[in-house]
């Protein structure tokens, strides 16, 4: 009794040391692993080396996951881009086996770690940001080297009880019986790394044997993924996909992993006789990492078709304009408010077309709903209300005052096009303005193309060039209204319309161009990591 406690007690001090050290080392470097990894992934092979390299220095296949699906939904990466950066994370995930075999069991440093503790305590106690930081996270490092300690002594004391004959044997059904418990196992803990862990001690003291623990792995890394599964219940399109995903791809890593099992284990011995058996656990983590690498090998040419098959299997929304704003990601603000600004893209694509097709009577742009889209813009403005930022101390208060701008002014140019229809035919029927309505037009259709394909610097200039023209020609146009009235070409009420429809058109103009500038800076934002605020033109 006194073993399996000592046991079970470790692997809560090695989940506790991750626990203590992930969280440690995302306040270290997560913004920088998280720009890292935008920067860094241009197709999936990039985004698989350097999701591999994030969760390996995050200790956390999660965040690296939770990472990707921001950038998607953001617009930063492609769905295919960020299969790259989840496939990767599995790679990445077996260096915590690597630490547990070569220096959990070979150095042997549980008292020593006891020492280490004490002075990552110390740090936390006595210093300040990132010091503090460092400190917890050299806590938790050696926390999970005392855990692991903790185990190999409970599953000693458990040998005479438990044994290899005590598990199911290695055949087909044996394997695939492994397989579920491993996945059970991962399902309690919440952990692969726990898991893979408690394997790895199992088969180092001779609790199990190389092809066991090699079957309950297996089932560990399909098991991981229920965790990212249930995390995308009521979340966005890109979220279920990236769910979904990473469940179908550990899913088809584990059929290969089977049927590799003992392809490997006869290299094992054909080249070095008796050396798997000495050297279980040294086996066992190459196997991890060679399951997972080759996995990623034979995926990655085919992550085009995987994209596109899981994009049908979870489809678009239609006009879901704040299909984005995933409440998951407000943990993360710099990811929210990507999302927030996706969402914005979207809403300001709709009501452009609308203004378009409001203008042009011979248009064939198909009008929104506008109470969809009200909706719409009322739920993103809901959400960045969510987002809480501190100007002294975190980044991305520049990109927030920018989003609050531009909802502000989105909101009063769909106010314009709600309220004032009647502006709009007055602008039409206004002889004086056909030349200057035909300018807008014509901008705001290029505008459209420019944000669809992402060139916000060049839709600010469009929106300057064709606003400052409306403003400059403003007063003359009213002159030449007024002077029709006077000498008797049209009557004050035809008159009156027309100069509310100058006005109109002026105003329009205006919120244009406040919006496409306050985004043009968000995306700049968002994408080199400046966040001073800067005044609008």
């Amino acid at each position: 009794m006194t073993s399996f406690l000592q046991a079970i007690g470790g692997l809560g001090l090695f989940l506790l040391g991750m626990i203590i050290m992930t969280d440690a080392l995302r306040s270290l470097a997560g913004k920088t692993i998280r720009n890292a990894l935008m920067r860094f992934t241009y197709n999936p092979f990039t985004g698989a080396v350097t999701g591999a390299i994030a969760t390996a220095t995050l200790q956390s296949s999660s965040a690296t996951t939770v990472a990707a699906v921001g950038f998607v939904s953001a617009g930063l990466i492609t769905f295919p881009e960020s299969l790259g950066i989840i496939f990767g994370a599995n790679v990445g995930t077996t260096i915590t086996g690597w630490l547990v075999a070569l220096i959990g069991f070979k150095l042997q440093l549980g008292d020593l770690m006891l020492a280490i503790i004490f002075a990552g305590v110390l740090l936390r106690l006595s210093g300040v940001g990132r010091i503090s930081n460092a400190g917890m996270g050299i806590a938790g490092f050696a926390l999970i080297f005392i855990g692991i300690s903790s185990m190999q002594q409970g599953m000693g004391g458990l040998q005479e009880l438990v044994t290899p004959d005590t598990f199911p044997t290695d055949t087909i059904i044996g394997r695939l019986v492994l397989v579920a418990i491993g996945v059970l196992i991962t399902i309690v803990t919440q952990s692969s790394s726990a898991g893979v862990a408690a394997a790895l001690t199992a088969v180092f003291t001779g609790t199990i044997n190389f092809e066991q623990a090699a079957a309950l792995v297996i089932g560990m890394d399909v098991g991981t993924t229920f965790t990212a599964l249930v995390a995308t219940i009521g979340g966005s399109v890109n979220s279920r996909r990236t769910g979904f995903s990473h469940v179908i791809y550990n899913i088809m890593t584990a059929a290969g992993a089977l049927l590799l099992l003992t392809p490997y284990t006869q290299i094992w011995e054909s080249i070095a006789p008796g050396a798997l058996a000495s050297n279980a656990e040294i086996a066992l983590v190459a196997f991890h990492t060679t399951f997972n690498t080759l996995g990623v090998i034979f995926v990655l040419p085919f992550t085009s078709f995987f994209a596109r098959f899981m994009q049908k299997l979870i489809p678009d929304i239609a006009d879901a304009y704040t299909e984005s704003l995933d409440r998951k990601l407000l943990t993360e603000p710099d990811l929210a408010l990507a999302a927030t600004t996706a969402s914005i893209h979207s809403e300001l694509n709709a009501l452009l077309r609308y203004l378009v097709s409001m203008l042009d009577e011979k248009s064939v742009e198909k009008k929104v709903n506008l109470s969809d889209l009200r909706i719409a813009i009322e739920e993103t403005q809901a959400y960045i209300d969510l987002i809480h930022l501190e100007k002294s101390s975190q980044p991305g208060w520049g990109t927030l005052i920018s989003i609050i701008h531009s909802l502000d002014h989105m909101q009063r140019l769909y106010e314009r096009c709600e309220e004032d229809e009647d502006r709009a035919i007055a602008v039409m029927r206004t002889p004086e303005l056909n030349d200057y309505m035909n300018i807008v037009i014509t901008g705001v259709r290029q505008i459209i193309d420019d944000i669809e394909n992402n060139n916000w610097q060049e839709a600010a200039e469009r929106a300057t060039e064709f606003t400052s023209i409306i403003s400059k020609e403003a007063r003359n146009i009213r002159q030449l209204v007024m002077n029709n009235v006077a000498q008797g070409k049209i009557n004050v009420p035809t008159g009156t319309e027309s100069l509310e429809g100058i006005r109109w058109l002026r105003r329009v103009s205006a919120h244009i161009l406040k919006i496409v500038h306050y985004q043009a800076k968000v995306q700049q934002q968002l994408l080199t990591n400046q966040s001073e605020p800067e005044s609008a033109p």
